[in-house]
């Protein structure tokens, strides 16, 4: 499989605090990579680094066989690179579809334009409608947003990043705060979204993780200590010995 994502020792620093140390990760086009480590391992500053949202200090960043190390979030958004959750903006007094068009119509132009009536923008419609369906939720697609719960609010956001059509998504933590049925839904629903996009996946669910990851790379203290299938991640006793008295990696 070719590459997607290729990050060449990217590095964040805050004062004296090194917070990802020369990172250097290979995602390959079609698969579901999972990111996992202790708290305070520097995963979020590491998907923020990723989408854009962060300037790395040092390194390159290259996606779909470009230089994007100098782009900022925005930017990489419209070629492709798509981070979910904790940077959605969800409209409440917006129906589910009128959500995702939004965001399919914000992934063409820097800034929303609403003096176009949402509505008659097909084609946004039409990337809403697609995003919809694959995040599970066309029986709710006229319900407003304030009415949903929070696991569908999650598949919301998920519905609004696929309305863009991205190459590959970010997905920072997409279970955290959810029910055991609820993460289970959304496990199967990652599945059925396996293969048709290039994923990167930071959970702290490790039965979530060794169900759904083809390669698994585990961050400690900003750096990648190894990366490597769920059952040589599950077999390495040093990444065992930095779960010891959190969970067992991979196990029930």
């Amino acid at each position: 499989m070719s590459s997607l994502l290729h990050t060449q020792a990217i590095t964040k620093r805050y004062g004296a605090l090194l917070v990802t140390d020369e990172v250097s990760l290979d995602i390959r086009q079609g698969e579901l990579h999972a990111i996992i480590g202790p708290n305070g391992a520097g995963k979020t500053t590491l998907i923020n680094q990723l989408s854009g949202e962060l300037r790395s200090d040092s390194g390159q960043i290259h996606f779909a066989g470009e230089d994007v190390t100098a782009q900022g979030i925005y930017a990489r958004a419209r070629r492709g690179l798509v981070r979910s959750y904790q940077i959605t903006s969800v409209f409440d007094e917006f129906t589910v579809r009128e959500n995702a068009a939004l965001a399919a119509r914000g992934a063409r132009t820097h800034a929303f334009s609403f003096w176009k009536p949402l509505l008659e923008d097909k084609a946004a419609l039409a990337a809403a409608d697609e995003g919809i369906a694959a995040a599970g939720l066309a029986s709710r697609a006229n319900v407003l947003a304030s009415e949903l719960g929070y696991g569908e609010r999650r598949q919301l956001e998920l519905a609004m990043a696929l309305a863009s059509r991205p190459k590959f998504l970010l997905l920072d933590e997409p279970m955290a705060g959810m029910s055991v049925q609820e993460s289970a839904a959304v496990v199967e629903l990652l599945k059925s979204l396996k293969r048709r996009y290039t994923i990167l996946l930071v959970e702290h669910d490790m039965n979530a993780v060794f169900a759904l990851a083809d390669r698994i790379s585990v961050l400690v203290y900003g750096r990648i200590l190894t990366t490597g299938t769920p059952e040589e991640i599950r077999g390495n006793e040093e990444v065992r010995s930095i779960y010891l008295g959190e969970e067992e990696v991979g196990e029930a």
